[in-house]
């Protein structure tokens, strides 16, 4: 057998991510063959990453991918275990490549995207990805959620604080080149991110929704004694409000609240003699609607005290 030696462990780190000591137990198992060794780790990986399969992912980050020409954009959304993970450089590294791959090989969904050869390597799968990195990252790693945008006129990402929010905003124009128009499309990233719309324009309420929300303004004025006869007109001035609440269209734009989105189109429309409409957007803000892990510190250093 050939001997094991500290440049070879290390060659095989780089090459893997894997720990040391994993790499050159790996390296005497494949009496010395890289390549054995590689398959190897990725068998133990792939272990590994079962085990970890039910722990709680609800940290991580919104990532982000945008071509050169603003036509295609994507954000995603991959989680792991701690915030610290979240920030290193292998995990945002693992969510870049991630968010390039979904630009370039357009899956329909999570499922598919797993199932996909990688761009970069295709003899990996980004399942075998997301195990590779379960084990160098030693967490669990899960893609949740994505969405892709494709258009002729501009697709623009905002990511927020390291990942906390991400969002994806359409713009249909004649004019994709012109930096007016591109600049809007950037601070409507923002306005979604820091504004929380929930449809760009009021005919995208949902019909449900919005009659509920009348049904909260009635109750509301008859609580607060006004006639009858003036209720329904109030309750539909305060829908006005709400509106400008939820639709972004009608929201007043955050760098300048004396205008609102609409009006601030029309402007850019105007100045940069294009046409310029918005059409959708997503906005995703890390672990909502995950359950977070509530560890019991003093139970888990008994628990490691018991395998010990």
């Amino acid at each position: 057998m050939a001997a094991i030696t500290s440049a070879m462990v290390k060659e095989l780190r780089e090459r893997t991510s894997a720990g040391m000591m994993d790499c050159k137990k790996a390296l005497v198992e494949s009496e010395g063959d890289m390549d054995k060794a590689i398959e190897w780790l990725r068998e133990k990986g792939l272990s590994q990453a079962a085990k970890k399969a039910s722990r709680i992912a609800a940290e991580g980050v919104v990532a982000q991918y945008t071509n050169d020409n603003g036509s295609v954009g994507v954000i995603v959304e991959i989680n792991c275990e701690t915030d610290f993970v979240a920030r290193t450089d292998n995990f945002l590294g693992f969510c870049s490549n991630v968010a390039k791959h979904i630009a370039a090989a357009k899956p329909a969904d999570v499922d598919e995207l797993l199932a996909q050869k990688f761009v970069d390597d295709d003899t990996k799968t980004i399942s075998d990805l997301v195990s590779d990195a379960t084990v160098a990252i030693g967490e669990k790693i899960s893609i949740r959620r994505f969405v892709r945008y494709e258009t002729t006129g501009v697709v623009s990402t905002y990511i927020h604080l390291g990942g906390s929010v991400g969002v994806i905003v359409e713009v249909a124009t004649d004019k994709p080149e012109n930096e007016e128009v591109k600049a809007f499309a950037h601070d409507l990233a923002l306005q979604i991110a820091a504004a929380r719309p929930e449809a760009v324009r009021r005919e995208e309420v949902d019909a449900s929704k919005l009659e509920k929300e009348k049904e909260i303004l009635r109750i509301q004025a008859i609580n607060e004694g006004k006639p009858e006869k003036i209720v329904d007109r109030m309750v539909e001035g305060r829908i006005e409000k709400y509106y400008k609440e939820v639709c972004l269209l009608d929201q007043p734009f955050v760098k300048d609240p004396d205008k609102s989105i609409k009006g601030l189109m029309a402007e850019i429309a105007k100045a940069a003699g294009a046409s310029v409409d918005v059409v959708r957007f997503t906005r995703y803000e890390r672990g909502e609607g995950i359950e977070k892990r509530q560890d019991n510190f003093a139970e888990e250093i008994a628990a490691q005290m018991k395998k010990a």
